[in-house]
């Protein structure tokens, strides 16, 4: 497979010793799987049903994917200030470029905090309702 960007081949390494990519020696873009992409977000953040939607504001791209070779789509990940590329058309997976890999880390690390925050909310919210009801409830 090459390098939908600069054309290198691309080489098979594991990432961070959890998984096998392909990474691109030259410009250290990385092609993920399908499936790889969620690994990646499960390091920080493993509860899919609150990570929202995954692709936002498709547009194609003239990268090729290093799979079939049809063009890749660019898209808004989960709606943060990040765009990823994939291959829509067959869904073989997900283009990185350097650094990405991190912002999508950071991006689920953030998305980890929200939902505490809000479950931590809605526990204390459940509380104090539960102690309005009460002292509302309690016979003189």
């Amino acid at each position: 497979m090459n390098c939908p960007k600069c054309n290198s081949d691309l080489a098979k390494k594991f990432y961070k010793g959890m998984f096998e990519v392909e990474s691109c020696p030259n410009c250290r873009g990385m092609w993920l799987d399908f499936n790889e992409l969620d690994k990646l977000e499960d390091v920080v953040f493993d509860e899919d049903l609150h990570k929202g939607s995954l692709v936002h504001f498709q547009t194609r791209t003239e990268f090729p994917c290093p799979h079939c070779g049809s063009k890749l789509d660019e898209f808004q990940y989960r709606l943060y200030d990040l765009k990823l590329e994939t291959c829509a058309e067959n869904a073989h997976g997900f283009w990185l470029d350097a650094g990405e890999d991190e912002r999508v880390l950071e991006a689920m690390q953030k998305r980890a905090g929200e939902m505490r925050r809000k479950f931590n909310a809605e526990a204390e919210w459940k509380q104090i309702l539960k102690g309005m009801h009460e002292f509302l409830t309690k016979k003189k």
